[in-house]
C-alpha cells in the first residue's frame, strides 16, 4: 500500500516556478530598470531542461503575455501586475509586489496545457535569448533550433554562434550591492 502511494507520488508531474532576486540595472546615466531571476524546476515531459534559471524584466513579461494571447485567442490569460508610471526600481515594496505578481502570472500560465505548447514560452523561461532572438528562433529564422537554444543557452554556445553574425550581446555584468538588489556596474553612476 505504502509503496504504491510513493510510486504514484513520484510519477506525478510538477512544474515549480519562482521569480526572485531582483537586480537593478543601469540603462544609462538617467534610467534604470529591474530584472528578475526566473527559476524553473520540473519533471514534466513538456520541458527540455528539468532545471533552469534566466533573468527577465517587466517589459519582457508584457511581450510574453501579448505573444501568448495572440497564439491562444480562446483562452483568458491572467493579468500581469499593472504598469505603474510611478514605479521606482529602488522602492523594495513596489519591486516585491511586482515580483509576486509576475510569479503568480507564470504559475497560472504553466497550468494551461495549450500554452505549454508555445515555443516562445519555453524560450522565455529556459534560454538567455533576447525577445528579438526568441521571435526569430520560434519562426525558424536562426542557425539553431528551439531545443538547441534551450539546451545550450546557459553555457554561452548560442551567444558564440550569434557573435559570428552580430555584435549585439545579451549578456550583462553584475555585482552585488547591500540593498538586496544586485546592481549592474558597467556604466558610471548617475551624478
Amino acid at each position: 500500500m505504502m509503496n504504491s502511494m510513493l510510486d504514484s507520488l513520484s510519477k506525478t508531474e510538477f512544474i515549480s516556478i519562482c521569480v526572485q532576486d531582483p537586480r537593478l540595472i543601469k540603462d544609462d546615466l538617467w534610467h534604470t530598470h529591474v530584472d528578475y531571476e526566473i527559476c524553473l524546476h520540473t519533471n514534466s515531459m513538456c520541458f527540455r531542461k528539468k532545471s533552469s534559471c534566466v533573468r527577465r524584466r517587466y517589459s519582457e513579461f508584457v511581450w510574453l503575455r501579448h505573444s501568448l494571447e495572440q497564439n491562444a485567442l480562446i483562452i483568458e490569460l491572467p493579468k500581469l501586475p499593472p504598469w505603474n508610471p510611478f514605479f521606482s526600481a529602488r522602492n523594495m515594496e513596489q519591486v516585491s509586489q511586482r515580483m509576486k505578481g509576475l510569479q503568480e502570472f507564470l504559475e497560472i500560465v504553466l497550468q494551461v496545457p495549450l500554452l505549454l505548447s508555445d515555443s516562445r514560452l519555453h524560450l522565455f523561461l529556459q534560454s538567455d535569448l533576447s525577445i528579438t532572438r526568441i521571435e526569430r528562433c520560434a519562426l525558424g529564422k536562426t542557425r539553431y533550433t528551439v531545443a538547441e537554444a534551450i539546451q545550450r543557452s546557459s553555457c554561452g554556445y548560442i551567444s558564440r554562434l550569434e557573435y559570428k553574425t552580430s555584435c549585439d550581446s545579451d549578456c550583462e555584468s553584475s555585482s552585488s550591492s547591500g540593498l538586496g538588489l544586485s546592481v549592474d556596474t558597467s556604466l558610471p553612476p548617475p551624478l
